[in-house]
């Protein structure tokens, strides 16, 4: 039998209320024993207003809600203990319900018990972590989108697609003298897997657009010195964080900073020019500038609009980045080259090039209401069964035994179940004669 778990369930800070959860079998009797109502005896969900004592001594007034099992959020009995916001009173009653019985919950385990009892799916568990932590509204909504269980649903056909295929083989080899069975050729193989690979391919492109809204890119700012990259950050971020002089090397360690923009989370380095430099401080951030370019996501390479015939020494440092060119001090410029993108960090004067990063980082509009698999272990997995289906395709372009390429397409089934969390172990022919009345 599982133990009892307790845990904080409300920042460990100080406000107007603190929530201690419970969970496991024993939740009900082990907050009886300080509670000054008796919750074993209660038939359905409610909330009770009673006293926790430690012995004696009155800890707290309390509400607690209680969720009798399985109609509970980790699918066992809970309570969950509303007490005054004191981290002093939180901790008194967490350490009353280990003295009670339970014990300290370990990082995630209501969740995992959640999962594990199958009121959340693999994907919908990471989904929790991930509206704790969203930054925007954009990447919360992806993440309510997972929690709800709409973004399982785009992973359901795929699985069920695969899974009809392999039913086919297995019926074929069989029952082979059923003649009103479709026959499971290398050419339908072929056809199911280009099929089924096409929106893979499909998922992950979007998926990688929603890892973009959900985490964020780094971005550095880089160009030769006083060009404007600093005066461009503070134009980005609107606020004057970065200093701003006219004297070359002002910028000597990468400035930090973050932004919304348009829903998109940007990470912001400004860096100091290269240039030769006997400087020891100077020399160390340029440094930095050549590792924060090799970091970044995406290189905003600043120019001079005055004098754009300036060498600098970024051309092989961002060659292989996305890069967007700007041409700083337009407002200065009366001739403009219809072919270059000109700003005016002093004026903030830089929409174009808020234009240009949304382009550039490849996400549309359709990306911030539109589910998708976009953490690293789910793209992980989708690129593993587009590897494993491929295999299966290229068995069957060599007319490999019919059995071996169900194998191929056995390891992607079971991939893309991994996505959900499903149980890989349970009887796969279940999954597969469930489409078929072979015994008619």
């Amino acid at each position: 039998m599982l133990d009892t778990i307790v845990a904080l369930a409300t920042p460990p800070m100080m406000g107007a209320l603190a929530i201690i959860r419970l969970s496991g079998p024993e939740a009900f009797n082990i907050v009886t024993k300080s509670f000054t109502k008796d919750l074993t005896k209660l038939e359905k969900s409610t909330m009770v207003y009673g006293k926790l004592f430690d012995d004696e001594e009155l800890v707290d007034e309390v509400i607690a809600f209680c969720f009798k099992g399985p109609n509970s959020f980790t699918g066992e009995d809970v309570v969950e203990i509303s007490c005054h916001g004191s981290m002093l009173i939180a901790n008194e009653i967490i350490e009353l319900m280990i003295k009670n019985g339970a014990r300290l919950a370990g990082r995630g385990e209501f969740t995992n018990r959640a999962y594990l009892n199958g009121k959340l799916d693999l994907v919908q568990a990471e989904a929790v972590n991930d509206m704790i932590t969203a930054t925007t509204k954009e990447a919360k909504k992806l993440s309510l989108l997972s929690l709800v269980g709409e973004t399982s649903k785009i992973v359901y056909p795929i699985r069920e697609r695969i899974a009809d295929v392999m039913s086919l083989i297995e019926v074929n080899i069989d029952y082979p003298e059923y003649r009103d069975i479709e026959e499971a050729s290398y050419a339908l193989v072929i056809s199911e897997v280009d099929y089924i690979n096409a929106e893979i391919k499909k998922l992950i492109d979007q998926g990688r657009q929603g890892q973009i809204i959900k985490e964020g890119i780094k971005v550095a700012i880089v160009g030769a010195p006083n060009v404007g990259k600093s005066s461009l950050l503070n134009a980005l971020l609107k606020e004057d964080k970065a200093i701003v002089t006219d004297i070359a090397g002002t910028t000597r360690d990468v400035v930090e900073g973050e932004i919304n923009l348009h829903g998109l989370r940007l990470l912001l380095l400004d860096t100091a020019g290269i240039r030769e430099s006997t400087d020891a401080i100077e020399s160390i951030g340029i440094e930095k500038t050549k590792k924060s370019i090799a970091d970044a996501d995406l290189v905003i390479y600043v120019k001079d609009a005055e004098n754009v015939s300036k060498k600098d020494e970024f051309t092989g440092l961002i060659k292989g980045k996305k890069v967007i060119t700007v041409y700083n001090k337009g407002d200065l410029v009366s001739k403009k080259d219809p072919n270059r993108l000109y700003i005016s960090a002093l004026t903030n004067d830089i929409g174009a090039l808020e234009k240009a990063i949304a382009k550039v980082v490849g996400v549309d509009e359709d990306s911030y209401l539109r589910p998708s698999l976009n953490n690293a272990r789910q793209l992980a997995l989708l690129r593993k069964a587009y590897g494993e289906l491929e295999i299966a395709k290229q068995e069957a372009l060599d007319e490999v035994a019919i059995d071996l390429v169900s194998v191929s397409l056995q390891q992607a089934f079971f991939t893309i179940k991994e996505i959900l969390g499903e149980n890989v172990d349970n009887d796969l022919s279940k999954e597969i004669f469930s489409r078929f009345c072979v015994g008619k």
